[in-house]
């Protein structure tokens, strides 16, 4: 069996980034040929089964070219045009089983993904494909919208947690970040508006009045950068703030486990990697309560400073020590490769 994965390569480090990490290194422990294409504007030099086409046409001329059994495509946020037109594409490619995983927390609820119907183009195109992986009890819905078989669609969490090795340090600025703060709250997320990191930029204000050596360091990259340097700039407190930028994904793991909690501000989200990623490692997890968040979680509504600062509070009071850590998710990535053996065992 050979599999072909087309979806983001790291950097940056987000949360489909490490599901296709995931199945990409599994796949090669057990020893299965596996490549995978990079649909990013983030380039790197080709090597190792990763390529980086530059445009379409070299990457339809990848897919055509490469050999594979199993084409594995990974999608996350709005469904554009373009993407309609690869998934179309993936679709059509002579001799290979084609999967989705579409990791969305917000498409299915927008005005665009209400929209779908057995009917329309976007229903049309994407009960094509040989399987459908949901990532959250809601896409599996909207498969189901889109007039997908049920045959076809699977729910398989994304997450796939390991430890950091003993080797992993803190990024120089991180460890000085955290040597001179406690306690450290880590935010791990795009620098994008649906994340809502201004709200924990505020909430770090209140914070200090009862800790004041409290500290925010925000892990990621995005199209909001120069605004959200702006907020933090505005604030007083804003030393006491680090934008530390794209993290290796094994120090990111390494910022997570060594912080007293993360936070997981969002306007709408799906079933968060880092937030999966936090439980496994023993770190209380704060997070808007979306109705699909793991057990364990310490919750408040959407866009509520309040109720943010009321829990920070609370958790800050029961301390870390006895926090329960969570599952490893290793099953998750299991049930992908079972799925690529059922499509290619009817062959």
């Amino acid at each position: 069996m050979r599999v072909l994965q087309i979806g983001p390569w790291p950097p940056p480090h987000g949360g489909v980034q490490s599901n296709l990490v995931a199945i990409h290194e599994y796949l090669r422990s057990i020893g299965v040929e596996s490549m995978v294409v990079n649909i990013t504007r983030f380039r790197g030099e080709d090597g190792n089964g990763i390529y980086f086409p530059r445009n379409a046409r070299e990457l339809l001329k990848l897919l055509l070219r490469l050999q594979y059994d199993v084409l594995h495509l990974h999608l996350g946020g709005d469904i554009t045009p373009r993407l309609l037109r690869l998934c179309a594409v993936c679709n059509v490619i002579p001799g290979a089983k084609s999967v989705l995983t579409f990791h969305s927390g917000g498409y299915p609820s927008s005005r665009a993904g209400q929209e779908v119907t057995p009917y329309t183009f976007t229903g049309i195109i994407l009960r094509q494909f040989d399987r459908l992986i949901s990532v959250n009890q809601e896409l599996v819905t909207f498969f189901r919208r889109c007039g997908a078989k049920e045959s076809k669609i699977r729910l398989i969490y994304p997450h796939t947690v390991t430890a950091p090795g003993a080797e992993v340090k803190l990024r120089d600025d991180l460890q000085r970040f955290y040597d001179a703060h406690s306690p450290v709250f880590v935010g791990v997320a795009g620098l994008e508006p649906e994340y809502d990191l201004p709200l924990q930029i505020d909430a770090l204000e209140f914070v200090r009045e009862g800790y004041p050596k409290a500290g925010l360091a925000i892990i990621g990259a995005g199209s909001l950068e120069q605004e959200i340097r702006a907020h933090i700039a505005s604030k007083a407190y804003a030393d006491h703030i680090l934008l530390a930028g794209d993290v290796p994904h094994d120090v990111t793991l390494r910022a997570i486990e060594q912080s007293d909690a993360l936070l997981r501000t969002t306007l709408y989200d799906g079933d968060s990697i880092c937030v999966r990623e936090a439980l496994h490692l023993g770190t209380p997890v704060i997070a808007t309560d979306n109705g699909m968040r793991p057990l364990g979680c310490d919750l408040f509504p959407a866009e509520d400073l309040d109720a943010l600062l009321d829990v920070i509070e609370k958790r800050l009071q029961r301390g870390k020590g006895m926090y329960k850590r969570g599952d490893s998710g290793k099953e998750n990535v299991e049930l992908v490769v079972r799925l690529y053996r059922e499509l290619t065992a009817r062959r």
